[in-house]
């Protein structure tokens, strides 16, 4: 009897140790809640990634395209073709004087002052039937041929030239005038032709511009400009 009772505490005694081991281990399942809460923590970011690559992909992409088709460069390049194949405008000639003159006198300004003796005007002379005094597209006084379209003798100085257009030069002595002549060409074709010269006196310089009958045009104006000669401004014909 003693010993089934011994028995029996033994047993409770054992139950007992074993119950309270229970607690023991239950911890550990607390410190596992965290290790649960992890995967969204570390998930977070990820779903935050695919947009940031997106927003910086698609302005890149877009900009350089927007770029090319607003402004593209060919509009520039039919620009300048616009402004190279248009043409001067037409000079408007005075009526033919009735019963005029065989020549007519052309009196102006040098437009090499530094180079010239002050106090002087250059001079030409024209057949009026052929040639009539006029003002070219700026405003500045030329001849026009009456009978050869766009062929015009102005007046010029030096200048720049555009990196398409390049001179030939050449001479041309009357005996008593010694002009540089400068054959300017744009892309290889002849545009005008330069005369800058004088008697010693006065220095100054024409420019001579035609379309067609290229070879005409510039005959007739060798004879003009030949007949270069000063006169003192007292004695020059004012320009009309």
């Amino acid at each position: 009897m003693i010993q089934r009772i011994l028995f029996i505490l033994f047993l409770m005694v054992l139950m007992t140790s074993c119950g309270g081991a229970a607690p023991a281990t239950q911890p550990p399942a607390a410190t596992e809640a965290p290790a649960a809460t992890e995967p969204p923590a570390t998930e977070a970011p990820a779903a935050t990634e695919p947009p940031a690559l997106q927003s910086l992909e698609a302005p890149t992409q877009a900009a350089p395209q927007g770029q090319a088709t607003s402004t593209s460069q060919p509009a520039a390049t039919q620009a300048l073709s616009t402004l190279t194949d248009t043409p001067l405008p037409t000079l408007e000639l005075p009526t033919e004087i009735i019963n005029a003159p065989s020549q007519m006198v052309w009196d102006g300004t040098p437009t090499y002052l530094a180079e010239s003796t002050p106090g002087y005007s250059f001079r030409v002379t024209y057949d009026p039937e052929l040639w009539a005094l006029t003002s070219d597209q700026f405003g500045f006084p030329a001849l026009a041929h009456r009978n050869l379209p766009a062929c015009v003798i102005s007046v010029t100085s030096g200048r720049g030239l555009p990196l398409n257009m390049t001179v030939e030069h050449d001479v041309l002595y009357t005996g008593k005038i010694n002009f540089d002549v400068g054959n300017v060409y744009e892309n290889g074709v002849l545009k005008f032709v330069t005369y800058t010269g004088g008697n010693g006196t006065i220095i100054t310089g024409f420019q001579v511009n035609f379309e067609e009958q290229r070879q005409e045009c510039l005959a007739e104006a060798v004879t003009v400009l030949s007949t270069l000669t000063s006169v003192p401004v007292s004695q020059s014909t004012p320009t009309p």
